[in-house]
């Protein structure tokens, strides 16, 4: 069957060649502008496919479940026949030999793994990632019954098993650490996940949303080879689906991207994903660990030593460890007139703060969309922009705050903060909540503020310069936080910041905003 599907004669398109891509239990032959992919005969731990109606029934289900993100790639599925000559071909009214999926073929340049190593995630590209998985999510079956928890109690054993067996004494030497954080993790979580399986946030998901299970078709973060060939392992909660995804961004040296994408999501999701960020460290950390575990059976069954891949293995422990690592939460507000550049500073920050993959950004502008049910850049009406408005935007932002606070993360205000009631408002969730508050007051010239909010476009923020010279002359009162000079270098900014807030690094400069 192989030498079939790797000979170009076989395809009726006729390919100059035919290249091919070996997985563990797969073959996929690209032809042309095409891609053939056959299931291999094998057995193993996770997964039997011996008979020719198992591979049939796999192929069935992976084109099922992929089509709804990716119609355009998965075409269908095709017979391949003997014919009454003994010989093989696509069709035809002989015997069925083997069934393959056919596939649209894409670039392997386009792989979003490949993308990421190019350094070509930006932060559009971030959000657009988390627009698909959102979608997908929303979109996804949910599941009925069970809650899924005895799996991460399974998965934290076979980890340790999988480490003490390695024979490694880096690996050796935290894997005590990691099991006892992990399983702490899960009891704390425990009641926690039983409560989201129950209110329908454990749903039939991708079930392996790494960066090379996505692509760049047309343009947009597409995912593919979502896990087919086992449903217990794919009916997960929607941010452990999530967190593989954050995971490995981080791994590539991308946490700022993963921050980024964690806060799009979040603001496009049910609100009851906030109480779920107390269990993201531990589901980071599985999927951290799950990886640790695939290296090292991997170097178990090869017949020479595998540096790489050992080192590979050693740094995802030591990223599932750091996740569980405990971290003191506090409470950023970044204020200023329209134009200061509050949310490029946020952006910044926030992945440099507490738990990864960084502090939750709440940001005004965005909260007042949501508040009205509009898109990020849906123009909002004068009447969205009344005092008793803006109050009940800033008291969903409080409230928001204190909710994430109380998980564990940490929290990035973005708002003007105009008024000293407002001032004091935020200072009061950090503390009740008991945690560290960092007020930072952004100060620029007025002319840099209206033009800035004069070149911005395709930004939430619905200010003009007509709204910053209202601003300008706003009694701003007693300003008792961090006074920045926001109108230089963007950089220059981001070092004062940096000496001002417990962060784990310094902050990434990130693309330049106008809010």
């Amino acid at each position: 069957m192989a030498g079939f599907l790797a000979n170009a004669a076989s395809y009726p398109i006729r390919p100059e060649r035919v290249d091919v891509i070996e997985t563990h239990a797969a073959r996929i032959f690209l032809a042309g502008e095409d891609a053939f992919k056959v299931k291999k005969h094998v057995h193993l731990p996770y997964l039997d496919f011996t008979t020719l109606a198992q591979r049939q029934a796999a192929l069935a289900r992976e084109l099922e479940i992929n089509r709804a993100a990716a119609p355009d790639i998965y075409l269908g599925l095709e017979r391949i026949a003997r014919t009454h000559d003994g010989k093989l071909a696509f069709g035809g009214d002989g015997e069925t030999v083997e069934i393959v999926l056919h596939m649209r073929r894409f670039a392997q340049s386009d792989l979003l793994s490949h993308v990421a190593d190019q350094g070509r995630i930006d932060q559009a590209m971030a959000k657009a990632m988390a627009d698909v998985v959102f979608a997908a999510h929303e979109a996804a079956t949910v599941a009925t019954s069970g809650d899924g928890i005895a799996r991460y109690d399974q998965i934290i054993s076979d980890v340790a098993e999988a480490c003490a067996r390695s024979g490694d004494p880096v690996i050796g030497a935290q894997r005590a650490e990691f099991e006892a954080l992990a399983r702490a993790h899960l009891d704390r979580v425990r009641t926690l996940l039983a409560e989201r399986a129950r209110a329908g946030f454990r749903r039939r998901c991708h079930g392996d949303l790494h960066l090379g299970n996505l692509v760049l078709w047309k343009g947009r973060p597409t995912p593919f080879d979502a896990l087919e060939f086992d449903e217990a392992l794919a009916t997960i909660d929607i941010l452990y689906d999530l967190a593989f995804l954050l995971m490995d961004l981080e791994h590539r040296g991308l946490r700022a991207r993963a921050n980024n994408v964690l806060n799009r999501y979040l603001w496009r999701a049910d609100e009851q994903n906030l109480e779920g960020l107390a269990a993201l460290p531990l589901f980071l950390a599985v999927r951290a660990g799950v990886r640790t575990m695939v290296d090292l059976h991997r170097i178990a069954g090869a017949d020479r030593a595998l540096p790489d891949v050992l080192d590979d293995a050693r740094r995802y422990l030591a990223q599932a460890t750091q996740y569980l690592a405990p971290a003191q939460p506090c409470l950023v507000a970044v204020g200023g007139l329209s134009g200061s550049g509050k949310s490029t500073l946020a952006a910044a920050i926030a992945p440099r703060i507490g738990l990864g993959p960084g502090a939750i950004h709440l940001r005004s502008d965005l909260e007042r969309k949501r508040l009205h049910g509009v898109g990020e850049t849906d123009r909002l009406p004068d009447e969205a922009y009344t005092q008793t408005v803006t109050e009940q935007v800033y008291a969903f932002l409080n409230e928001k705050a204190a909710r994430v606070l109380a998980t564990g993360y940490s929290v990035v205000v973005d708002a003007v903060h105009a008024s000293p009631q407002e001032r004091a408002a935020i200072a009061c969730v950090a503390e009740t909540a008991r945690v560290p508050f960092v007020g930072l007051w952004l100060d620029a010239p007025g002319q840099i503020l209206k033009s800035r909010v004069t070149a911005r476009t395709g930004d939430a923020s619905d200010a003009t310069a007509d709204v910053v010279a209202r601003q300008l002359h706003y009694e701003l009162g007693d300003i008792t936080w961090h006074r920045l000079d926001a109108g230089g270098v963007f950089e220059a900014l981001c070092r004062k910041a940096a000496a001002l807030i417990p962060l784990l690094s310094a902050p990434q400069a990130q693309e330049p905003s106008t809010t």
